[in-house]
């Protein structure tokens, strides 16, 4: 006897190498459109930008951009607007970003939704060798009073985009530029895992941790439960 229930695909998993965000916003864009018509299945995208800062959507985001344009023309770094929630943060190479592209039809909580991504960051870290934790108030994940993951989403009829940056072997100098998050000094700094490990990371072997926490926590919390 068959059940009625049907189990959720396999997430899959897409890798778009290094690409520019203009150019990552409008795919996503395009994946969003696909996944609310039903042509696709739920996806976790990864990628690594050319450096940028984004400005999201909260108010006063801009005023935390602290390079004037002639040192982010020598830096190379652009300032693009978007559409997630949170405030300015920075993506560039050494950083994986994950964009997940999936329906919260099943469960519409976006709140948990954050606690989920928080949690799959946190597994995922704790994976490599180091204890990431939430703080109160805060999105994100840290190592004590440092800042080693950045969080931001938006929806659109329930399904997500937007996501995470990790910062793995990422240029820390250029968070110089902004205040990240809109996170003062004396709230925070920003670390990577290089620079808590003391060396570099393999980006392919640690994109192949959080593919599989994220895949392994999925079902789970569209079922309601939380780790």
């Amino acid at each position: 006897m068959s059940s009625s229930t049907t189990a959720p695909a396999p997430l899959r998993t897409e890798d778009w190498g290094r690409t520019r965000y203009a150019d990552a916003f409008a795919r996503q864009e395009e994946a969003v459109a696909r996944r609310i018509a039903g042509e696709t299945d739920d996806v976790l995208v990864f990628t690594e930008h050319e450096a940028v800062f984004t400005v999201g959507m909260r108010s006063g985001a801009e005023s935390h951009l602290v390079w004037n344009a002639e040192q982010l023309s020598r830096e190379g770094v652009e300032v693009l607007k978007t559409n997630r929630g949170g405030d300015i943060t920075y993506h560039g190479p050494g950083q994986i970003v994950g964009y997940p592209i999936v329906s919260l039809a099943p469960r519409k909580d976006l709140h948990a939704y954050l606690r989920f991504l928080e949690q799959v960051l946190i597994n995922s870290v704790g994976a490599l060798g180091l204890a990431a934790a939430r703080r109160p108030g805060l999105t994100g994940i840290w190592l004590g009073p440092r800042k080693v993951a950045a969080i931001g989403v938006a929806v659109k009829r329930w399904v997500a985009y937007h996501g995470f940056a990790l910062n793995v072997n990422a240029n820390l100098a250029h968070f110089g530029g902004i205040v990240p998050c809109g996170i003062s000094a004396t709230e925070g700094t920003v670390t990577s895992l290089q620079a808590e490990l003391g060396r570099p990371l393999d980006l392919a072997e640690v994109k192949a941790v959080i593919a599989r926490e994220f895949a392994t926590l999925w079902p789970a919390f569209l079922a309601g439960r939380d780790a």
